[in-house]
């Protein structure tokens, strides 16, 4: 059985629900979006395929100030109401993209998260969860989704490590500018 690893040719970012009304209630929020913004600028530096989902905007608003920001220019926006953000939009994109590789953020770990994982592994898709950019309104409900997910085939990573892993070299002509922008990272807090 193969080993899974991320390759600069077949990975995608999908970055899920990081949006303003729901932030106040996220554990760590501030550590969320700061990751899942670093992530979409390492991403943009990258050449990466990237995705960001914003669930029922009426209701939530759009994705925080930082992650559109991050966003900008470069990502694909898609709104949706499922709970999974494998919709058929991200679906086609992922295909059209070649991409079998997908670096996971966002929030809830234990609804949208979760259920897109479980739908990225069903289609066939390598899911890598970034743990440091990855929360939920309940603390208690995280580490239940990280060890299904994990259970379920997903590789837990965080953003350091996935730029790491995609860069492979130091020589890599992108490797001073990643190192710029992977400073911003903020730790995880330890959950109870």
């Amino acid at each position: 059985m193969p080993i899974p690893r991320l390759s600069l040719e077949r990975t995608a970012l999908l970055v899920i629900d990081v949006q303003e009304r729901l932030l106040p209630t996220i554990f760590d929020g501030d550590r969320v979006v700061t990751n899942c913004a670093t992530a979409l600028e390492a991403a943009r530096i990258l050449g990466l395929p990237s995705i960001v989902t914003e669930q029922y905007v009426k209701g939530l608003g759009q994705s925080a100030p930082a992650i559109a920001s991050a966003a900008a220019g470069h990502a694909h926006i898609f709104e949706k109401t499922r709970f999974s953000a494998l919709i058929p939009e991200v679906d086609a994109l992922l295909t059209a993209q070649r991409c079998d590789d997908v670096l996971v953020a966002g929030v809830e770990a234990h609804v949208c998260v979760q259920q897109t994982v479980l739908d990225l592994l069903a289609s066939g898709r390598q899911p890598y969860l970034l743990t440091d950019a990855i929360s939920a309104g309940r603390p208690d409900q995280i580490s239940p989704a990280f060890r299904r997910m994990e259970r379920a085939g997903a590789v837990p990573f965080g953003v350091l490590g996935a730029c790491y892993e995609i860069l492979g070299d130091a020589a890599h002509p992108q490797f001073r500018a990643i190192l710029g922008v992977v400073k911003t990272l903020r730790a995880p807090i330890s959950l109870p």
